[in-house]
């Protein structure tokens, strides 16, 4: 059984500007879907980093080129996620 991720007190760190399809094609389905404000929302863990990527206030899950909301307990998730999607741009929202 896989350990649950606690993304409790994550917040918004920056965005990447990707496909759904391509964010499934890495990550698989979304973990979470149709919640009150997101309708897709993947969490995942690269070594002590703890990452959320998710849609924001939109009424339907984003297919096509969308800037998604990348969330962290701090910036350098940006960094880190950078990194599984080197061919994506992945940007601090502070920026």
């Amino acid at each position: 059984m896989k350990k649950a991720i606690n993304v409790n007190g994550t917040s918004l760190q920056g965005y990447i500007t990707i496909k759904f399809a391509d964010l499934v094609s890495v990550l698989g389905k979304p973990h979470f879907e149709n919640g009150d404000k997101i309708t897709a929302e993947w969490a995942i863990q690269i070594g002590d980093a703890v990452i959320t990527i998710y849609d924001y206030k939109e009424d339907v899950t984003p297919k096509g080129l969308y800037d998604w909301h990348v969330g962290g307990f701090d910036s350098s998730v940006v960094v880190t996620l950078q990194r599984l999607f080197p061919n994506y741009r992945v940007r601090n929202y502070r920026a």
